[in-house]
């Protein structure tokens, strides 16, 4: 929602200054909306960061950007201003009900896949053993997702 290129900026920097060092950046992927499609295309990124927060730590610094660019959470998969992922953390398995990392349906979603395999196309999934570009080869996702 919003001035969407400048909420990631936005968010970006604000991950930077508060989550950890920016280490890699992919480009800006247009997607068409995932899980309710009744609505307009999203931007996606995925960034590469070192960070000292250890994963509950780093959630809750996630949330409080998210809550800084103005995010209220009101409908699952609805509108929204800003929402920060942490897809994976190294090769860890984390698994807290309030976070599962890796992220269990990033398999399933071209929109994370693609930014993410710019990035770390060999990056490979601690749990399904299989790389970032292998997985995005196989996702069942066909929605577009194109980069600007």
């Amino acid at each position: 929602m919003g001035d969407r290129e400048t909420n990631l900026d936005r968010a970006r920097n604000l991950i930077g200054e508060e989550c950890g060092e920016l280490k890699k950046i992919s480009s800006i992927y247009e997607t068409a909306a995932w899980g309710k499609v009744d609505q307009p295309m999203f931007l996606n990124q995925s960034l590469e960061i070192n960070t000292p927060l250890k994963p509950m730590t780093l959630l809750q610094q996630i949330l409080e950007i998210e809550k800084q660019l103005g995010r209220t959470r009101h409908e699952k998969y609805g509108p929204r201003i800003i929402d920060i992922d942490i897809l994976f953390y190294n090769d860890e398995i984390y698994n807290d009900s309030l976070l599962k990392v890796p992220h269990p349906a990033l398999q399933y979603r071209r929109f994370a896949l693609m930014p993410m395999n710019e990035i770390a196309p060999n990056f490979f999934h601690p749990v399904l053993k299989k790389t970032i570009a292998k997985l995005l080869e196989e996702c069942p996702d066909d929605l577009p997702a194109n980069k600007l």
